[in-house]
């Protein structure tokens, strides 16, 4: 069992990194206490490592995949040439942006602030895109609706329609009042597959003949569900950023670090496509805005044929294909699905001896969810993260790993959310099913244990690799995160430090949190311990 344990974590040590993705920089919002933790929420802060000026600001709050999207490889780099910077903020607050609450100034001082830190004065005015995922995806449209002359695009992902009835958060909407709209402003509702409800569409359709000037597009996100999001996702909402930012942004957008005067977008300069319809084997054929053939007032707007076909090849992709079903494996026996829950399935959580690695094997099953099959299918399913203190070592692998979300937040501290997917062939659709584990925190039993985590020196930009050397006084190895800064954790005790933006304001500060997490009924949970060091300029 030693010699598992050991394996286990020299895995674990060299592929951790491998799932994480570095936050240059960080402010607390100081007007703003969380409900969920009670203290300021945090602001991060990403600038693609080549960016010499940002040209607009994506921002999402802490839900579920606002982080997903956020830190997919395939997404920051589609993204790196655009100069979107993105923001994420933890713990969330307001679905709903009242706009009596103080949430626009907080906003405008978040941006602010990290305009300060991070040295791009720019980001202070820059356009926004407002994203939100499930329960915050009413308040992108929200926010756009308050703030036209600041949103550059808005992003409702697994989300609402504008105006909607059926609100992420489940209460009631907020009236926009007769004169404000969103019109000129390009709005992307995105649903999945196997979250369809023909309640949430209408309302965007409804929203489109309502307010004729609007600019409303629509994916849904074929062979998905609910709570994931794919590469291939990831890349269309990219391209729509980017064609958002081309059609909008005049073309010294935020060289001088004031604000910007947004070019409204022209419904009749687009394309129409018919919406997305379960089951169906023949639709209309997309077409310029004048020139679709289809029913109008049953198809959504896209910038250009690129997009518009784009949406296509994903309809076309799992059209009349045979539907299959997954579930999880846990020691041996398949997981219980509870078709009426919000998250379907709840596993318990049953570490090694090490206490912190255990195993999940992702299966195809019946449609009832209760037998194992299988089925003739090319490629394989597999099971990825979607939030939550949890890293992947391999296929069926995972371990506890805390990040940069920290440790105080009672609600979502001990909770991970994961899917299985898989992702489709020839003859059969793609497939997902998410779940959870909750795991004990903190362990209370057993011996105490604290941690010792020795000051880091400053270090010279263009260094590469600094050592962590922290120790636990019972002796568990001791594990790390990255807090903020430009690095990531390598080999599970050094941070390899990345690239900083070429305008970086210096120094540029790093914070690492040491961490324990003890042995159930044996050792109890370390106190987290933070440091921090400065990149400077030599």
């Amino acid at each position: 069992m030693r010699r598992i344990a050991v394996f286990l974590l020299g895995v674990w040590l060299a592929g951790a990194a491998a799932c994480a993705a570095e936050w240059q920089w960080s402010v607390e919002i100081p007007s703003v206490v969380s409900d969920e933790t009670g203290g300021h929420p945090r602001a991060f802060l990403w600038i693609p490592p080549d960016c010499r000026q940002v040209k607009a600001v994506m921002i999402g709050n802490h839900n579920m995949c606002e982080e997903t999207l956020f830190e997919n490889r395939a997404f920051r780099r589609s993204l790196s040439d655009s100069g979107l910077a993105l923001v994420w903020v933890t713990p969330g607050w307001d679905q709903e942006w009242k706009t009596a609450s103080g949430s626009p100034e907080a906003y405008w001082q978040m941006l602010a602030d990290l305009a300060r830190v991070s040295g791009y004065d720019e980001l202070e005015q820059a356009p926004v895109v407002p994203f939100g995922h499930s329960a915050m995806a009413t308040f992108p449209w929200n926010f756009a609706a308050w703030h036209p002359e600041r949103t550059l695009a808005v992003v409702s992902y697994h989300g609402d329609a504008p105006r909607t009835n059926l609100t992420g958060y489940g209460r009631d909407n907020l009236e926009w009042g007769r004169t404000r709209n969103i019109d000129g402003i390009p709005g992307l509702m995105v649903v999945g597959e196997y979250e369809w409800w023909e309640a949430r569409v209408n309302p965007a359709l409804a929203f489109r003949m309502m307010y004729p000037a609007s600019c409303i597009s629509f994916l849904c996100d074929t062979g998905r569900g609910h709570f994931d999001v794919s590469d291939a996702t990831a890349e269309y909402i990219a391209l729509f950023l980017k064609k958002a930012m081309k059609a909008r942004l005049p073309e010294m957008a935020g060289a001088d670090g004031r604000s910007v005067t947004l070019k409204k977008v022209r419904p009749e300069d687009g394309w129409l496509a018919e919406r997305w319809h379960p089951g169906q084997k023949r639709r209309a054929k997309a077409a310029p805005y004048g020139e679709y053939k289809g029913d109008p007032h049953d198809a959504f707007w896209y910038f250009d044929r690129e997009m518009a076909e784009a949406t296509e090849r994903r309809y076309a992709l799992e059209r009349e294909k045979e539907r299959l079903f997954l579930g999880v494996e846990q020691d041996g026996r398949l997981a219980t699905y509870d078709g009426e829950k919000h998250v379907k399935t709840n596993l318990e959580f049953r570490p090694a001896a090490d206490g912190i690695t255990f195993c999940l094997k992702p299966v195809f099953t019946d449609s009832l969810r209760r037998t194992v099959v299988q089925p003739r299918v090319e490629g394989r399913s597999y099971i990825t993260r979607i939030c939550g203190p949890v890293a992947q070592v391999d296929d069926t692998t995972f371990v506890v790993d805390f990040y940069r979300m920290g440790t105080d937040n009672v609600r979502r501290r001990a909770e991970m959310c994961l899917v299985a997917c898989y992702d489709g062939d020839a003859h059969h659709k793609g497939a997902v099913q998410e779940f959870t584990l909750r795991i004990p925190y903190p362990l209370v039993d057993g011996r105490r244990q604290c941690l010792l985590f020795p000051g880091i020196d400053d270090v010279v930009a263009g260094t590469d690799v600094v050592e962590l050397r922290a120790e636990s006084d019972c002796g568990l190895p001791v594990r790390y995160y990255v807090k903020e800064g430009p690095a990531e954790v390598e080999s599970g005790h050094r941070l390899r430090l990345a690239r900083i933006p070429p305008r970086a304001q210096f120094p540029v500060k790093v914070t690492v949190v040491a961490w324990q997490y003890g042995l159930p009924g044996k050792v109890q949970t370390a106190e987290p311990v933070e440091r921090s060091f400065y990149i400077v300029k030599d």
